[in-house]
């Protein structure tokens, strides 16, 4: 769970949002947008102290709007504060996610050496997976070094519809296999 600096629990709030890619939990603190959490999420995978749902915060209904436009295809950079709870490893990787322009990728490797951590490729790899803020923080950019996709925390299926979305080439993903 998140802290505060003098121990204290942080308290988020959070607003559903509809999208392409199914209903997003999106939350936040005052500070910023903390989460967007999939359907699908496993419930552990980011601990945020979520006390309401608040449907008139300001910074989840900016972060909507901006979903919104993302979708539309009018919006390729998102514009919002951010309040990441983690690790500063973790920290450090995302915002290494955020210096990936739209519809480009980079694999665990080059994010590992952007860091300057090049030999922790499967502490990115674990980092990314951790990503709270999905789509603004586009861990969904994340590939292997072969070009193949990997683990996504909402799906490959959705990791998929958002590079085919945002025009990356990526080798496909067969399903089945």
């Amino acid at each position: 769970m998140a802290r505060t600096a003098r121990g204290a629990q942080k308290d988020y709030v959070y607003r559903i949002a509809n999208s392409p890619v199914g209903r997003l939990k999106l939350v936040a603190s005052h500070e910023g947008l903390a989460a967007i959490l999939w359907d699908i999420d496993r419930p552990n995978r980011v601990r945020l102290n979520i006390v309401a749902e608040d449907e008139s915060h300001p910074i989840l209904m900016e972060a909507e709007r901006q979903l919104q436009e993302y979708f539309a295809g009018e919006r390729e950079v998102f514009d919002l504060p951010l309040d990441f709870s983690g690790t500063e490893f973790q920290k450090k990787v995302w915002r290494a996610l955020l210096t990936i322009p739209f519809g480009e990728t980079r694999s665990y490797a080059e994010i590992a050496e952007q860091i300057g951590a090049p030999k922790a490729i499967r502490a990115v790899g674990a980092a990314n997976g951790r990503n709270p803020i999905s789509i603004i923080t586009p861990c969904h950019r994340v590939i292997g070094s072969a070009g193949d996709l990997r683990g996504f925390s909402g799906g490959l299926e959705r990791k998929t519809y958002l590079l085919g979305f945002e025009g990356s080439e990526t080798k496909t993903f067969n399903f089945a296999a």
